[in-house]
């Protein structure tokens, strides 16, 4: 089979069992704020899906990351919190640990997250330290043969759910990033608890609560990146602001789909909406944006392969996406009417997810400034 006969194969695959199995569980999700059970990841695991892009030694595919930012968008454009549960094995933490990590980390952890019997939930953000990341305060003081470990985590998606956290904190004195490294922490270790649930505008489904951390030991093993290599853990969260890209890139698809379906069905004054020469110009409009988010988020896609994707184009493809989705959903809530507000035709529910995937993993506004300083191979001290 051709490289791009597997790769339209799983997506059809990937399609049909997001449309059979999570579709139709979407909507109460969202109302209920209830993540995908246990039972329904454990599937997602046995078909393969949790382990598309890392190693075969490990149970994974060995699959480059066109082919698993393809399931996830048809994951996403009917039940972004099963699709969050493809996005965070393949694309989130657990490829730190793959890229990073040692053979004994990645044979001790990788395994249970592909099988699906353990997830892997990233801890980066805190109360004071959003977009200025390096502000961060949450310390790992060295004691005997590991680290004790104390601050809060913010707005952390799976907090209280996911079985095992990558978080960043300071594992030395030095300022800035020199100081920044990561360990993996586990639930059920004395001094980790957690604040209650978020309720977030969006992200309903995806958990979302603090992760506080009060004396809690972690020994040697579980240090993953050690202080001064913020720049590589950075390097390959490129990967998960991929695949955030491509959660973005769903919703504008899906938002498109519904809206192309609605304004030939819909009639006003007589004739189907689509007769509007208004409706055909926004129409044209929302695909236009649609198709260059795509092609942003492909190339960087197509040049990462099994690695690293560049981080220009990876900031080109996110800033892209991420406001695609939001303005394409709204154009769709405008051409729905009154019914795009309803929680009937879930398009107000796309438009809510949308907000949510551009300010994960960095706003558009810090992609900007992130493009200005990859272009031109200079960094701005935001400070003075």
């Amino acid at each position: 089979m051709t490289a791009l006969a597997d790769h339209r194969e799983i997506r059809e695959l990937a399609a049909k069992v997001a449309a059979e199995m999570f579709e139709p569980l979407a909507a109460e999700m969202d109302l209920a704020r209830t993540p995908v059970p246990a039972a329904r990841r454990a599937v997602l695991g046995d078909l393969g899906f949790l382990g598309i892009a890392l190693p075969e030694r490990y149970g994974g595919s060995g699959a480059p990351l066109p082919q698993v930012l393809a399931v996830i968008e048809e994951f996403a454009k009917v039940c972004r919190p099963a699709a969050f549960q493809i996005f965070e094995a393949n694309t989130g933490p657990a490829q730190v640990v793959n890229h990073l990590g040692t053979e004994e980390q990645r044979a001790r952890w990788l395994p249970a997250i592909v099988r699906g019997e353990k997830t892997m939930a990233v801890a980066i953000s805190e109360p004071d330290a959003g977009s200025a990341a390096t502000d961060m305060r949450t310390r790992a003081e060295r004691v005997g043969g590991g680290y004790i470990v104390d601050g809060v985590k913010r707005w952390i998606s799976n907090g209280g759910e996911a079985d095992q956290y990558l978080l960043y904190c300071r594992l030395s004195d030095a300022p800035g990033a020199k100081g920044i490294g990561a360990v993996v922490v586990e639930k059920g270790m004395p001094g980790l608890s957690f604040g209650p649930p978020e309720r977030l505008m969006g992200f309903r489904g995806i958990p979302s609560a603090d992760v506080i951390l009060d004396g809690v030991r972690v020994p040697d093993e579980n240090v993953v990146v050690p202080a001064g290599d913020f720049g590589k853990l950075f390097g390959v969260f490129s990967i998960e602001r991929l695949g955030n890209s491509t959660m973005s890139l769903a919703i504008g698809q899906a938002a498109l789909d519904a809206t192309r379906a609605y304004v030939q069905q819909r009639e006003q004054f007589g004739k189907p909406l689509v007769e509007f020469q208004t409706v055909q110009v926004t129409l044209a409009d929302m695909l236009l944006q649609v198709e260059s988010a795509r092609l942003l988020v492909d190339r960087a896609a197509a040049g990462a392969g099994t690695g690293l994707p560049d981080p220009l184009h990876t900031s080109l493809a996110k800033c892209a996406a991420n406001e695609m989705a939001k303005r394409v959903t709204d154009l769709a809530m405008q051409l729905h009417g009154g019914n795009g507000y309803t929680e009937e035709y879930g398009i107000e529910r796309l438009h809510r997810d949308a907000h949510g995937w551009a300010i994960a993993g960095g706003t558009p506004t810090m992609q900007r400034i992130r493009i200005v300083s990859e272009l031109l191979g200079r960094r701005f001290d935001q400070r003075r």
